[in-house]
């Protein structure tokens, strides 16, 4: 069996296409003999030599952001973009009116950049039936469980690096609280192909900020993404989801534990500082939907 979706990845070394007859299910190695297996666990980690400068995700972060989200505190997150995927999902692969077939035939494909635990993408996947994904993230601990999703391949790598992957070779582009490299996602979308970003709006968890280490969101950063977008992609939609929490004070902690508060802070520390009982905060994002020119 080939690696899962070995169609749309590119060797990150040579940016060449892979060696059909020497890659299988566990390893992938390109025509020019670079060659990268995957881990017990699944995931393969591309970056090799000099890494990166920036620091993953530890395995108590993933673990709180893994507890919160599967608690369905960010399930209205998680069907929303499901609902904007759905549509070109769904669809046959795209053609010109007949006369010339896509470059790549086969089913629609989705990328997540900085899939975590894949959380995100699992919702999306569940309405697109046969579509192979590919998850980039920093941190193997989060790709341990992205790496269970089916026709899934989850990828270690820098998202501020060129990607992995073959140009205009995927449908869907997920960004979920995570970095935006948007001339690469023009280069691995199909035209017509939806980036669909999800932003924290001023407000969100505007509650608990008094109370948990947690970064305040700028006025304006929504807009910001269809700025510096506006190059490549058209706007198609901008959806505000507003959630309203009930917490206890482990799930409170969760929430700040599994953002960068995890680099630097104990959860003895971050519990010392919440009263105990019921927590109420809203969730307060952007889903922010365009179009690839």
């Amino acid at each position: 069996m080939p690696f899962p979706a070995q169609d749309l990845l590119r060797c990150p070394v040579c940016e060449g296409p892979w060696d059909a007859a020497r890659s299988s299910e566990r390893s992938l190695v390109c025509v020019g003999g670079h060659r990268f297996d995957a881990a017990r666990q699944g995931y393969v980690n591309f970056l090799t030599g000099r890494g990166t400068r920036f620091v993953p995700d530890t395995a108590d972060m993933v673990a709180a952001r893994d507890r919160f989200l599967s608690a369905g505190h960010y399930a209205p997150i998680a069907a929303a973009l499901a609902d904007a995927a759905a549509g070109v999902l769904a669809a046959p692969p795209a053609n010109d009116g007949g006369t010339h077939r896509a470059a790549r035939p086969g089913p629609r494909a989705v990328l997540d950049a900085g899939a975590g635990t894949g959380y995100y993408l699992s919702a999306v996947l569940e309405r697109a039936v046969g579509s192979p994904a590919v998850a980039l993230d920093l941190s193997p601990h989060a790709l341990r469980r992205a790496a269970k999703l089916p026709r899934t391949a989850a990828i270690v790598w820098d998202l501020w690096r060129p990607l992995p992957l073959r140009d205009a070779c995927v449908d869907v582009v997920l960004d979920v609280f995570a970095p935006r490299n948007l001339p690469e996602f023009a280069r691995v979308l199909r035209p017509g192909g939806l980036l669909c970003v999800v932003t924290p709006l001023p407000e969100h968890l505007a509650e608990l900020r008094g109370a948990l280490p947690l970064l305040e969101v700028p006025a304006g950063k929504v807009h910001e993404v269809a700025r510096a977008a506006a190059q490549d992609f058209e706007a198609v939609a901008a959806r505000p989801v507003r959630i309203p929490l009930e917490l206890d004070e482990e799930s409170a902690a969760d929430v700040a534990l599994m953002g960068p508060a995890g680099h630097h802070s104990s959860r003895e520390a971050v519990l010392a500082g919440l009263t105990r009982g019921t927590i109420h905060a809203t969730a307060a994002v952007e889903l922010s939907v365009l179009r690839r020119r």
